[in-house]
Order: C-alpha cells, then structure tokens, then sequence
C-alpha cells in the first residue's frame, strides 16, 4: 500500500491533470480532497482533450474509481453538466466509479450572485476571483450554516434550510441595493438533481478506510497551488481553501501518518492568472514569448495568464510547507529555444537578501528577485522519454532546480500528451 498526494507548488496551473493521470494508472482509488470548480486539469490523451474543473482527474481511466471528498465545495448543477459532458466523450461514468462525499458542501445559485458582485463592486485591486461562488460557499461552512449534498435528500428540511441561509444573504444583497432572492424555485430543483446523484453518494471516510485496510494504492489530488493556500499563500490573493498537502487528511477523512509521498507539481516557469504579488512576472518579450508557447489560457475561465522565469525560493518554500518528497517538472519544452534562462535565487527587500516568501502583502510587492542565468538549449525536447537524451543545458537546468528547491526531480513532462513523459522514480513504489 502507498498513499500519495499531489499538489502544486507555485499559483497553480502546473499542469497536475496530466501527472494525476499518469499516477492514476496505479492507483485503485483517486481522490479530490479540496477547492471547486474554479480550478480546472486539461487532460490530452491520444490527441483528445478533456477538461475537467470538479472531477478527479482518474475518471478517464477505465479501471480507477474517483472520490469527491468532503472537503471540496460541489456546484451540483455543474457536476451534472461535467459528468454529463465525459459521457459524450465515451467515459463511462457510474456510481461504481464515482462516489461523491455525503457531507461536502454544496455551492448554490446565491453564493455566485455574491461572489460576482463583491468582485465588480470593489474600488481597490480585484483578487481575481472566477466568480463561481467558492468563496461564499467555504464562508458559509465555517460560519455553520451552509448546506451539504446529506441535506438534499429531505425534502422538508432542505426547504428549512435554504430558507435560512437565503435570508441571512438577502440581508447584504438589500444592503448592497440588490433584489431578495427566493429559494423556493432551487429548492424544487436541488431535491430533483440529487434524485439523480444520490447513488453516488456516501460517506467518503468510510470508503477510504476500506481501501486502506485493503493495502490499495490512493492517489490524493490537490486543486490549485501552494502559494493560493488561505492560510500559507500570498493573502488575500488567494483562495478560499487549503492547497497545501495537510488538507489531504482533512479534505478526505483519515490521518497524517497514512500519508506516504507528496509530490510537488512544478512549471519550468512560473505563472499566475489574476491579481496578486508575482516578483518573477516578465512583462517584456520574454514573459509573451512563455504565454505564447506554453498556450497559457486557463482552462476554466480562459483568461490569459501572467507569466515569469523559475522561483526556485516559492518552491524550496512549497517543499518545506508540504514536506514534499519529489518534484514532477512539467511544461520544460516550453523553454525550448530561449537562449539565456533566468532562476530566482533570492529576494532584495529594502536593501537586504532574503531567501523566503514574506507574509505581509506590501513586503511581497516590493520584492526584487535576484537571478542566476543559464544557457539555453537549441531544438525541440518534445517527446523525450530519458533523461540521458535531453541537451546537456536542460539537463543543467534541471539539477540546478534540485539543487536550489532541495528536491529531487523525479518526473519530466516534454508534452502536453500522456506518453510524452520522462519517469525517473515511482511514487507508489518509493517507500
């Protein structure tokens, strides 16, 4: 038995959909333990693309069973859509493969109302929310009053409910001169959409005790990146929920000693979509030329990311924070042809080097990163399945990352496609 989690190491958008892939070919159970569908894996595989944003990314295997764990906040209404939307694409999608936690939370119609309007009503810099209700929905768990998919299935008190977090929300939206809202016509249709889940559901701790005691392989996959984490991240542009390997004991149901191997999910480069500090942003030629080539589009909203060169210091401080045991570097072909590559290697704040990521928001505006450059490579690692075979410079750039983060590279992505992956060390086989 081997328990691993996967999680992003920068802003997210690392490219996690395609390693959870390839892990979930060994794993017996793949589970989602965090975040919405804000955060979105696009999976390529023999040329056909599928774009996932709440399914774990092991349903496109035929023999994986996925869980959407407690700790994720579920859009019911888009669940149906995504489920309905693999089928189309040949996935067969069942309660024999799909399970979805009985007490996750559940995003309604009011908390994207409120997520959107909190965003176009501010006068200072926007966080860069996707407006999807995530936010307000983690709001209204920790304030004990949100409502979880056990509650759909009592008719009665589903009404009750719904009731009572309406009109704790119809007092801002009256406050902010907006219309009551009336949960009378998505209380008919919540009872009927979880007519249609409830196979699915049940209690996903209990599930995930069996497999344990059954020594099965589970792959935990984490949404988003470490430094998007509510708690550890570049606050307040974050996001509403952990991303940090912790919350996979958290988000799922079972302790931190059953946690095998985490694996860090690392760009070549660094990206970042929305608002918030980015101290390696290029906005020059460079910075287009990255955004261009890696095709960085987010694949939920579409919005154009911002991109830089290599952060060595967020990720040595991801290692730290998520006591990661293995990196898995993807996206390196995107450097294909650049002749200089720049790696951050510190920080200049107000004079002085630091060698971490500061907590305060205005500190982390004005850092300056401190570079060291490294000669670039001529032609194309698109398809390069061993390390031995990669230019020499890219072979460099790679051990100097280990060196800088304090990590071994394990895995090397050179396409976007499945196959197209250099295996160094298997994390279920690691222990």
């Amino acid at each position: 038995m081997s328990n691993v989690v996967i999680i992003g190491t920068q802003w997210g958008d690392e490219g996690k959909g395609k390693i959870v892939d390839w892990l979930s070919e060994k794993a017996h159970l793949v589970v989602r333990f965090q975040g919405g569908h804000n955060a979105g894996h696009t999976l390529v595989v023999d040329k056909k693309i599928f774009k996932l944003s709440l399914l774990p990314s092991g349903i496109v295997r035929k023999n994986t069973i996925v869980l959407i764990g407690n700790g994720v906040v579920i859009d019911p209404f888009h669940l149906k859509k995504e489920i309905d939307e693999l089928k189309k694409q040949n996935i067969k999608i069942s309660p024999k493969n799909l399970i979805i936690s009985d007490s996750a939370f559940l995003i309604l119609p009011i908390h994207q109302v409120i997520d959107q309007l909190r965003e176009n009503k501010k006068n200072t810099e926007k966080i860069g929310t996707t407006g999807r209700g995530i936010g307000p929905s983690y709001e209204d768990k920790v304030g004990r009053r949100g409502i979880r998919i056990c509650d759909v299935f009592d008719k009665d008190n589903l009404f009750l409910k719904l009731s009572e977090l309406y009109g704790f929300h119809n007092i801002w939206l009256r406050a902010m001169g907006e219309k009551n809202i009336n949960p009378k016509e998505i209380s008919e249709k919540l009872w009927d959409l979880g007519q249609i889940l409830k196979p699915y559901v049940q209690p996903s701790w209990l599930l995930i005790d069996k497999y344990k005691k059954n020594s099965s392989n589970i792959l935990f996959e984490g949404a988003q990146g470490t430094f998007l984490d509510v708690d550890h991240g570049t606050y307040p542009f974050v996001t509403s929920s952990n991303t940090i390997a912790s919350q996979a004991g958290i988000g799922a149901g079972l302790g931190p000693t059953d946690i095998d191997y985490t694996l860090g999910i690392t760009k070549a480069y660094t990206t970042r979509v929305g608002s918030g500090p980015f101290p390696t942003e290029d906005k020059g030629d460079n910075g287009i030329s990255l955004g261009k080539k890696g095709n960085e589009f987010g694949t939920v909203t579409g919005r154009q990311r911002r991109c830089g060169w290599f952060d060595s210091v967020l990720v040595k401080q991801a290692v730290s924070l998520s006591s990661i045991n293995g990196i898995a570097l993807t996206k390196l072909d995107v450097l294909d042809g650049f002749k200089e590559i720049k790696i951050c290697t510190g920080y200049s704040l107000d004079g002085n080097i630091i060698n971490y990521l500061p907590s305060s928001e205005k500190q982390q505006k004005n850092l300056i990163p401190i570079y060291e450059t490294i000669k670039g490579w001529e032609g194309s690692i698109v398809g390069i399945k061993s390390i031995n075979e990669l230019p020499k410079s890219a072979i460099i750039y790679i051990r100097k990352i280990e060196e800088l983060v304090g990590c071994p590279v394990i895995l090397v992505s050179t396409s976007p496609e499945r196959s197209d992956t250099i295996y160094i060390k298997d994390p279920f086989s690691s222990n």
